[in-house]
């Protein structure tokens, strides 16, 4: 990702995408269709580094779209996870002008390393080992309604069309019920307060399907087209 060589004249316009392990079905699918479209699609994973360097890119100006699906970077930001990447994830867009389509994908989780490494006021916190140097901590109903809040006053000061998406049956693959961080108090507290803190006129599209469902990339996809459309047509 750091060599990154920014497209010519002569290429396919570009779309940036954010993705992690527990949304790449959905980023995959949606990536497909806005191909289809017409469009390269540059996929970063939300590790922080990824984040940063996605919105260095998004911030030169070369970019046509926002596909930021996988805003997990927050909650580790949020909530002390290793995987944050700083308070100005999100304003890129914004700064720049590119229409955008922005998701709470895996603001489920907090990234930390191996269980060891977990700090000790998190005892008694719901947990998720993914691998031996991996572990997960399922956000509860307080942070998410913060991480709403940030997400939803970050993209009101969007200045290109710009869509809210909300998968109503769960932001990761885990957090889809059967899942191992299926909990959805937690989960209506995030979008509650992505309602209450849109502002006017922000498109808010609640899709009633888990983020890596098939519907919710299509809804992504084609919001994306239509505020890059949008975009051409402002005076």
């Amino acid at each position: 990702m750091v060599e990154v060589v920014p497209p010519t004249a002569d290429e396919k316009p570009l779309i940036v995408a954010s993705m992690f392990g527990n949304t790449t079905q959905c980023v995959s699918a949606a990536k497909h269709i806005l191909e289809k479209a017409g469009y390269e699609v540059l996929v970063f994973h939300s590790t922080g580094m990824g984040g940063r360097i996605m919105e260095s890119l998004i911030e030169s100006g070369l970019v046509s779209g926002v596909l930021d699906v996988t805003t997990t970077e927050w909650a580790d930001e949020l909530v002390g996870g290793i995987l944050g990447s700083g308070p100005t994830r999100l304003e890129a867009a914004g700064k720049a002008g590119i229409p955008a389509v922005v998701a709470p994908g895996c603001l489920d989780m907090v990234n930390f390393g191996e269980p060891a490494t977990v700090p000790a006021k998190f005892a008694g916190r719901l947990f998720y080992q993914h691998n031996p140097q991996v572990t997960l901590m399922r956000t509860n109903a307080e942070e998410n309604a913060e991480l709403g809040r940030i997400l939803a006053e970050k993209v009101n000061a969007y200045t290109a069309p710009a869509t809210l998406l909300l998968p109503l049956r769960g932001v990761s693959v885990i957090s889809a019920e059967g899942g191992s961080f299926y909990q959805p108090d937690s989960d209506h507290a995030l979008f509650e307060a992505v309602r209450h803190h849109a502002r006017p006129g922000l498109p808010v599209l609640e899709v009633d399907t888990t983020i890596n469902d098939t519907a919710f990339s299509e809804a992504a996809a084609e919001a994306l087209l239509k505020n890059i459309a949008a975009s051409k047509q402002a005076p």
